[in-house]
């Protein structure tokens, strides 16, 4: 798992980290969906998106925790004034205000936060006409190589743009929560201090993901940043817009990568994987050089799907809701065998 400096706010301001927006599909005009189908130049993109982004500034008055303004980035997701950023980035403020590209400033309302996959949604009572809603892309379909460009306000230089491209894939991020999040974009594209919450976009000005971390010994940018992939912003989004909250399904285990699939190596107490009768290893012994637990539940497949990775059956329990009754296969006592387990509420 990679170990990442989630602050990305601007180094002035660091009793909170980064704020930004991100922003969802909604109806757009010929001209944006020009956007979605035609690769564009860099200056193109610019002048694309820019009136989209938005800058962030977050105010804690120091009741329960230490007073401070954090700033950073976001962009708007419809003409209703929604507006996505890092949960990070507004955690313990008291006042969040959000500056849009004409130069005006308005105060936001906390729609919802979801600290496990660390996306927040605001929302601010400005004119339509001052709205440009964002499109957001599809992570899915984004390969290594494709060129990116992340937009937003490092160090409180609103309008910033830089581009490098995307260097990695599938990679790890640990939430404020402490929760994984998985399947986030690694990019060379430069990020800062007041990027968090901005958007990553692709060569035709679509949203693919939000800038959240980067991973420096400096605490600067090195070329290593890493953004939440929009397939996971649109699904958070929604749910926060509509209700104000996010629950995500449960299993209940720890788990290690070995050549077969996915050892269980505990199974936690009052959990779904628990009530399944799912066992954990009970041994290990050394292979190659390398200790692989022994004695319990290798699971090969999760609703009729293949798991090499703790990061694939994460995500394929992402990807369902609790109360969902899914199908493991598991290696057990060196026969293959199908459990049943229906997904609880992550805690």
């Amino acid at each position: 798992m990679l170990v990442l400096g989630i602050g990305l706010g601007a180094a002035a301001f660091s009793a909170l980290d980064d704020d930004a927006t991100v922003v969802r599909e909604v109806t757009v005009s010929s001209a944006q969906d020009a956007v979605r189908t035609t690769n564009l130049s860099i200056g193109q993109v610019y002048a694309s998106a820019s009136e989209g982004v938005v800058e962030i500034r977050a105010t804690s008055d120091g009741f329960g925790g230490p007073s401070g303004t954090a700033q950073g980035s976001g962009f708007v997701i419809d003409t209703d004034g929604h507006v996505v950023t890092n949960q990070h980035v507004v955690a313990g403020a008291s006042t969040i205000r959000v500056s849009l590209w004409d130069g005006s400033a308005h105060e936001a309302k906390l729609v919802g936060t979801d600290p496990s996959t660390d996306l927040a949604v605001l929302r601010i009572d400005a004119p339509r006409s001052a709205l440009h809603p964002l499109v957001l892309g599809d992570s899915s379909a984004v390969r290594v190589g494709d060129t990116v460009l992340a937009l937003g306000s490092p160090f409180g230089l609103e309008g910033t743009l830089t581009s490098g491209i995307v260097s990695a894939l599938h990679r790890e991020m640990t939430a404020p929560n402490n929760y994984t999040i998985t399947d986030t974009i690694q990019t060379d594209a430069a990020i800062n201090h007041g990027n968090s919450g901005g958007p990553l976009l692709d060569a035709r000005g679509r949203v693919i993901g939000v800038n959240s971390q980067i991973e420096s010994e400096s605490g600067g940018s090195e070329g290593v940043g890493f953004a939440i992939p929009s397939d996971t912003v649109r699904s958070i989004t929604r749910q926060l817009i509509a209700t104000g909250e996010v629950e995500h399904a449960y299993l209940g285990i720890t788990m290690v990568a070995v050549p077969n699939g996915v050892a269980i190596t505990n199974v936690r107490s009052g959990t779904p994987a628990e009530a399944a009768g799912l066992r954990p290893a009970t041994n290990s012994e050394l292979v190659d050089g390398q200790e692989r637990p022994t004695g319990g539940d290798v699971i090969v497949t999760f609703a009729g799907k293949d798991v090499t990775s703790p990061s694939e059956l994460q995500s394929a329990v992402d990807a369902r809701q609790p109360g969902d009754t899914v199908a493991l296969t598991v290696i057990r006592d060196g026969k293959r065998e199908t459990v049943e387990v229906t997904l609880g509420v992550r805690p």
